[in-house]
């Protein structure tokens, strides 16, 4: 069962120990990532994680890291969302006190040098181009820019390549004095975990400091019509992704959402994945899933047809929205899913890493922290009533929005099939 503490710079050490495991994860999250960007410096929530790894006064330069960190045997990582950054150090559980001076260091001393950010600079940029050279990463990007237009939520998690380009040391060291508060920060150790974890976790991180920090910009949802947004990539295959805004994190529908999301497109047996791939041959990737932030939701189906083929399988999809508002779901595929959602839950959370996120990710969304047996508990109360309400609510006309890669220049025949 997990743990709360607060540290004495009122950072929130969550403590969660497991059996069976000689790991302990480390994991440090701040309630920052690319929503609390402007247009001028969109981008460097991402740029500043990166920059995290490039050395310190200590350790000063990323091989000094990365070395030191692979003699100790460490897994070793981060990510940047649109709500939150984190920063993880997975190792074995008699050399966590190491691991949380790597860590600490990292955090709190890193140079950000101006001959480091430029060499970053052409890393990063390759890594837009990669993604942007991936239709089936870059749709969800497409499609948050249909949902919420030019505001933060509907921003580049990587940025722009002019803001990219243009970054300097103060940039960095301003985002990091506005954004990376002591009071923003939760260290999570999961794993096999000792008192002389927790001791040491409250050396190293209660030296973090608080100081007032910049709110992010609040979505507002006031979608009346259909919305459609057109990538233009001359290409065979056109992907594409059509959905719908839900719910915020906290919404008590939120987990319903979620199940509509996986009966609807979460497996090999879902229904799209068999309407779609199996039925018509029109996909090799069929996938509906929903995201949750803490003022803004959605659920959406993606999928990479022929471009001949995707007014079909728009069709096709909206057929089964349609479907999944008026008749009830079968007690027997409810619970194919329900078990579906807690099997895979059981096994995402077998390593200390997936466990840290789990708790932490809860914790930096202001949510209440579910563990995953209460979680279980919520999945099986859903009932078939349930899944009928919410898919009514959502699915309307005037809630649709669909994003398309492809080579079309025109949304004209797209906005004649959107209206229910």
């Amino acid at each position: 069962m997990y743990k709360i503490k607060k540290l004495k710079n009122n950072s929130q050490l969550i403590l969660v120990p497991m059996q069976g495991t000689k790991t302990l994860t480390i994991l440090v999250m701040f309630a920052a990532g690319s929503k609390y960007e402007n247009r001028e410096n969109n981008g460097i929530s991402h740029f500043l994680e990166h920059m995290f790894f490039k050395g310190t006064k200590k350790r000063p330069n990323t091989i000094s890291i990365s070395s030191e960190l692979d003699s100790l045997g460490a897994e070793f990582n981060a990510f940047t969302s649109k709500e939150y950054t984190g920063y993880w150090i997975k190792i074995d559980n008699s050399k966590a006190g190491k691991g949380m001076d790597i860590l600490s260091d990292m955090l709190l001393n890193s140079k950000f040098s101006n001959k480091e950010i430029n060499l970053e600079k052409g890393v990063i940029l390759e890594e837009v181009n990669m993604y942007h050279d991936n239709p089936m990463l870059y749709i969800e990007d497409i499609f948050e820019d249909c949902l919420y237009g030019d505001n933060p939520a509907g921003w580049d998690t990587l940025g722009t390549k002019e803001n990219i380009s243009k970054f300097s040391q103060k940039d960095f060291k301003d985002y990091l004095s506005s954004h990376y508060s002591a009071e923003k920060m939760f260290v999570c150790l999961a794993g096999n975990l000792k008192d002389e974890h927790i001791i040491k976790a409250n050396g190293y991180f209660e030296k973090f400091k608080n100081f007032p920090t910049k709110e992010k910009e609040p979505v507002k949802e006031n979608q009346n019509k259909p919305q459609i947004k057109i990538h233009y990539k001359d290409t065979s295959q056109a992907t594409f992704s059509l959905g719908v805004r839900t719910f915020a994190n906290n919404h008590p529908d939120k987990l319903i959402a979620k199940m509509l999301s996986v009966i609807l497109g979460g497996s090999m047996s879902s229904r799209l994945f068999i309407k779609l791939r199996e039925r018509k041959g029109l996909a090799y990737f069929v996938k509906t899933h929903s995201d949750f932030y803490t003022d803004s939701g959605y659920l959406t189906t993606t999928a990479g047809v022929p471009v001949g083929k995707l007014e079909e399988a728009i069709n096709i999809i909206l057929d089964e929205y349609r479907k999944i508002s008026k008749i009830l779901v079968s007690p027997k595929e409810l619970k194919k899913n329900k078990d579906l959602i807690k099997g895979r839950s059981v096994l995402q959370l077998e390593p200390s890493d997936n466990k840290a996120i789990w708790h932490t990710q809860q914790a930096v969304l202001g949510e209440k922290i579910f563990s995953p047996e209460n979680y279980y508990k919520k999945i099986n109360q859903i009932k078939s009533a349930d899944i009928k309400r919410v898919a009514k609510n959502i699915f309307n006309n005037e809630n649709l929005n669909l994003a398309i890669i492809g080579p079309y220049k025109s949304d004209r025949k797209f906005k004649k099939i959107l209206n229910f």
